[in-house]
């Protein structure tokens, strides 16, 4: 039978939020060697007919009634109007009956909120958008709220990051359902770079770091990234910025607000990061080419940031990229 999924949608939902994670199923459709084995995607909503978006685009959604009856996967969604979502006690109530009828239960973004406010995550692990990572722990303190990965999966429910991290979802659930060749057939057709795993961190640590007011400081942390192959000391940076050394490395913690040494490591850190998704180079070459002058010394600081080995890192997180995919296997299920 087809997999039914539908879509929660309320006045300034997200757009992308919505119209993401249906691309995706819609595209699975379109690969699947059995149509019987593919997705029907409704959309229901209590302001049905047609529900307006955050862009000022109109949805076309049924009543929340036709959503009753067994479901295999819920979505909802995030939007500008969430905060009255959540006071929207009929439409809280509708997603704690409509998950009890789900085989499983997705969230994008800011719908964290509103499985949270539904009860529906007490226990559980959850994310959603880094920004509001804070104000969702703070609200529901039952939920174990983790503000780095893209999206987690914990039981039937699974809740995203936000925005275009709906789409890693749908590709995470399109694989349980399908398998990986399929997943990654749906992102190349989709001309995504490649298919990210629910824990790869929402941005780098370098955008942990601020970007300094000071134009010298500003100019000497632009260097650094176009420069992270080199030993980079302290006394040469501060040189860039026309300072004393002491002078330059309170400055630059009071502008940026980590060391000017934690940010150089941060910066070597992000760019291994890159060359371990993107390249098979070694590890002791990609070390090199981040700066640091012995492996073991990039082996500490990585598993210090990270939290996993170099290798650990390339298993779970290096990308397909279009060009690799169709150099591999053929298209599951592809058409003429």
């Amino acid at each position: 039978m087809l997999r039914r999924v539908v879509v929660l949608v309320y006045p300034d939902v997200q757009m992308l939020d919505v119209t993401g994670p249906i691309e995706v199923f819609d595209t699975a459709n379109q690969f699947l060697p059995d149509p019987a084995d593919g997705y029907r995607i409704e959309c229901v909503s209590a302001g049905a007919p047609l529900v307006r978006t955050s862009v000022g685009l109109e949805i076309g959604a049924a009543p929340l009634e036709a959503g009753d009856g067994h479901l295999d996967t819920l979505i909802v969604p995030g939007g500008r109007s969430l905060y009255a979502a959540l006071e929207d006690r009929p439409l809280v109530e509708w997603i704690g009956r409509a998950s009890a009828r789900s085989r499983r239960v997705a969230a994008v973004c800011g719908g964290s909120f509103l499985l949270a406010e539904a009860g529906l995550l007490n226990g559980r692990q959850a994310t959603t958008h880094w920004a509001y990572c804070n104000e969702m722990a703070r609200r529901y303190p039952r939920v174990v709220v983790d503000p780095d990965p893209i999206f987690v999966w914990d039981g039937p429910f699974v809740t995203s990051a936000g925005v275009s991290t709906g789409i890693d979802m749908a590709l995470a659930l399109v694989e349980a359902d399908h398998g990986a060749q399929l997943a990654l057939e749906v992102a190349r057709h989709l001309v995504l770079f490649f298919k990210r795993q629910g824990g790869q961190p929402q941005f780098s640590p370098v955008l942990n770091a601020q970007l300094a007011n000071r134009a010298p400081i500003r100019a000497v942390q632009e260097w650094v990234r176009t420069h992270v192959e080199r030993p980079l000391p302290v006394p040469e940076l501060a040189e860039k910025a026309c300072m004393s050394p002491r002078n330059f490395a309170r400055v630059f913690h009071r502008e940026v607000g980590v060391t000017p040494g934690q940010y150089v490591t941060g910066v070597r850190i992000t760019r291994a990061r890159e060359l371990l998704e993107s390249t098979d180079l070694p590890i002791g070459e990609v070390a090199q080419r981040c700066g640091f002058l012995h492996a073991e010394t990039f082996l500490r600081a990585f598993g210090r940031e990270m939290g996993l080995t170099p290798g650990a890192y390339r298993q779970r997180f290096q990308i397909l990229s279009p060009a690799g995919l169709l150099a591999g296997a053929g298209p599951v299920g592809s058409r003429p």
